[in-house]
């Protein structure tokens, strides 16, 4: 599939590993340390200008932003799909992914924590408190969104779909944080559910080659 410019922590990154594993893709990891400040490099920066991972190079095609990556890969490889059923079920799973994707992640990424801590001076447990409000506050809106008659095994119906690609690796996040997350138990359940797929295992943060 060509190369996957990853850092095993971030969850963007997480969520296109599990898309390419679903497929059945192989890929090349190309890990990107992003606490050492690896993704601000010359090198990276002419990969990415964002300076942002995930990037997919495909067949020499440079893709950025993880929902983008993983719908490219869907119309690609679209079995199995992970944009399955009509235009109004589809438009369900993409509104999970961006409850996700755009509402809780981008608060609470690398970047905004790091601002938090030198721009503002606030201590690790003010900026902890900030991290476990919005992840906690958004997980409450997915779980909402899951009381819904079309959720199944999984976020949509009985096999797994873009939403939860992007719900595993938002818990995983909330776990390392020590978030609250009795108040979710559909969530829970869908991830445990997600866990047992080996899919999901080899795209683990500890499952990959630049784990720590």
């Amino acid at each position: 599939m060509g190369q996957l410019y990853s850092y095993f922590r971030s969850s963007a990154s997480y969520r296109v590993r599990i898309a390419l594993n679903l497929k059945g893709l192989d890929y090349d990891s190309v890990p990107v340390h992003l606490v050492r400040g690896e993704q601000r490099s010359d090198a990276y920066l002419a990969v990415n200008p964002a300076g942002l991972v995930p990037t997919l190079v495909d067949d020499g095609r440079v893709l950025t932003q993880s929902l983008a990556v993983i719908e490219y890969l869907d119309e690609l490889h679209p079995t199995p799909p992970l944009l399955p059923g009509c235009a109004f079920e589809r438009a369900r799973i993409r509104a999970i992914a961006q409850t996700i994707a755009c509402e809780i992640h981008p608060l609470n990424n690398l970047g905004v924590l790091n601002y938090l801590r030198d721009e503002l001076g606030m201590e690790e447990q003010g900026r902890n408190a900030w991290f476990r409000h919005w992840v906690e506050k958004g997980l409450a809106t997915v779980e909402s969104l899951l009381d819904d008659p079309r959720t199944g095994a999984f976020c949509h119906g009985d096999a797994p779909t873009l939403a939860d690609c992007c719900l595993v690796p938002q818990v995983f996040n909330a776990r390392r944080f020590a978030c609250r997350l009795d108040h979710v138990p559909r969530v829970m359940r869908i991830v445990e559910q997600c866990m047992a797929l080996d899919a999901f295992q080899r795209a683990a943060p500890a499952a990959q080659p630049d784990a720590e």
